[in-house]
């Protein structure tokens, strides 16, 4: 196959670079509008066959959306926020170490940093009343949610990695991302929280009394006021609900052959793909939701999950699809001059996914982007999985809504944006983490295969 000149594809990577910074300056569904111009030039203007459409990553993303949607509707979320407060507040010394852990927890099971927002206040407030610097817990705390995504078998990032066109097409399940991400994740949090915990002064009794001098209204919902009894019970059915269809994810990915099994005309058998399993069972798990949660449908579109859900939607069809069409256009010419660099140095790959991640402001944006080109350079997928945390590398400029909310919700000023903007609270974490998580992920990987 004939290459075009270099610098047509050099230019056609600077159209590209430049819409995506463009689109996440914009914000929201800007990436994916501008993503979609770009198919648009690169299609009508330079004549690249259209890429592939990430459609079963979209489908999942709709139907996990429609769950978490649906309980949030319910009260759902908000009871298992007001679970985790109520712990975090009864083990106060510990919030640096807890209350990351926590943010991980809940964005393993939603698949959505959207409880990330939900937890910030109560850990700023429980830190501020205890004289511990609250930077310490948050900063944290807004890395361990980005990894809970790259954890979550429900995640639009994981659905991504795991598509039949990625590294599932290379017989990688759902449970081989979760043995790996889960272990290396939880140790990295824990290690960034050791470090977070003896950098900088807690506060004195003078700067806390003064902090929660200004009021309380950052500090969340008041989650000692009385509930509806009847609003309890049915947050309680949804959140059972919705933990069974997670549950049902994990175990139908874990062991392949619970999946239906379908023969073919040839004599051939295939069991359920993955990726309709999960769409089949968080479908199903928003009915139950709906028959025990009783939610008002139309909360469940006005809220933050469903909002954030779509927006996603919108920008992994514009910018995945606009990746795909250059880069699968010019894929002999990638291979020709950075394969042999790529296979002596695998890891500078995972550079490319964390500065990548950085403009693209979303994880499975950046795995739908960059994978098929590390795939198709020859990387192995085992490598690709332990490079998987490199996606979270968005928290590099402190302009991410989860590091936006932290620094506000902390009155004491100490989760903040320094004199030179990179740095900020967010940057040690931030690379203690991916560091430690895509080198313990190598080692288990290199360890089991």
């Amino acid at each position: 196959m004939e290459t075009a000149p270099t610098w047509m594809i050099m230019l056609q990577l600077a159209i590209v670079l430049a819409l995506i910074l463009i689109g996440a300056r914009k914000g929201g569904i800007g990436l994916g509008i501008y993503g979609m111009v770009g198919v648009f030039i690169l299609v009508f203007c330079f004549g690249l066959p259209p890429g592939n459409i990430p459609i079963d990553v979209i489908l999942i993303i709709i139907s996990v959306i429609t769950a978490a949607s649906t309980l949030e509707a319910s009260g759902g979320l908000d009871y298992l926020v007001d679970l985790a407060a109520k712990f975090l507040r009864k083990h106060p010394s510990r919030i640096t170490y807890f209350g990351p852990l926590v943010c991980w927890l809940m964005c393993i099971v939603a698949g959505t940093a959207h409880t990330c927002y939900s937890m910030l206040p109560i850990i700023s407030d429980v830190a501020t009343r205890h004289h511990i610097r609250p930077e310490k817990p948050m900063s944290v705390s807004v890395i361990a949610a980005s990894l809970g995504i790259t954890s979550s078998p429900v995640s639009a990032a994981t659905a991504a990695i795991i598509s039949t066109d990625l590294l599932g097409g290379s017989g990688i399940e759902l449970i081989d991302v979760l043995i790996i991400a889960w272990p290396s994740s939880l140790i990295a949090i824990l290690i960034a929280a050791w470090v977070q915990n003896h950098i900088g002064k807690d506060l004195t009794l003078e700067q806390a009394e003064a902090a929660l001098a200004h009021g309380d209204e950052n500090d969340g919902p008041d989650h000692d006021q009385p509930k509806d009894p009847k609003a309890l019970v049915r947050a309680r059915r949804s959140v059972w609900a919705f933990l069974f269809g997670v549950v049902l994810v994990v175990i139908f990915g874990s062991i392949p052959s619970l999946r239906p099994t379908f023969h073919s005309a040839d004599g051939s058998t295939a069991h359920l793909a993955m990726s309709q399993c999960i769409e089949i069972v968080m479908m199903g798990s928003a009915a139950l939701i709906m028959l025990f949660g009783k939610p008002h449908l139309g909360d469940a579109i006005k809220g933050n999950v469903f909002a954030a859900g779509m927006t996603a939607v919108v920008a992994i069809l514009g910018i995945a699809w606009m990746g795909d069409t250059y880069f699968s256009a010019h894929m002999v010419y990638f291979k020709e001059h950075i394969q042999e660099i790529v296979e002596h140095f695998p890891y500078l790959f995972a550079v490319a996914l964390f500065i990548m991640s950085i403009m693209l402001f979303s994880q499975a944006a950046t795995v739908r982007t960059l994978y098929p080109l590390g795939l198709a350079l020859g990387i192995s997928p085992w490598m690709l999985l332990a490079m998987y945390p490199a996606v979270n590398g968005y928290f590099f400029l402190p302009n991410y809504p989860t590091e936006v909310a932290a620094i506000s919700f902390d009155r004491t000023g100490t989760t903040r944006v320094g004199r030179y903007l990179v740095n900020h609270s967010f940057q040690l974490a931030g690379f203690i983490t991916t560091i430690v998580s895509i080198a313990l992920g190598a080692l288990m990987v290199t360890l089991i295969h």
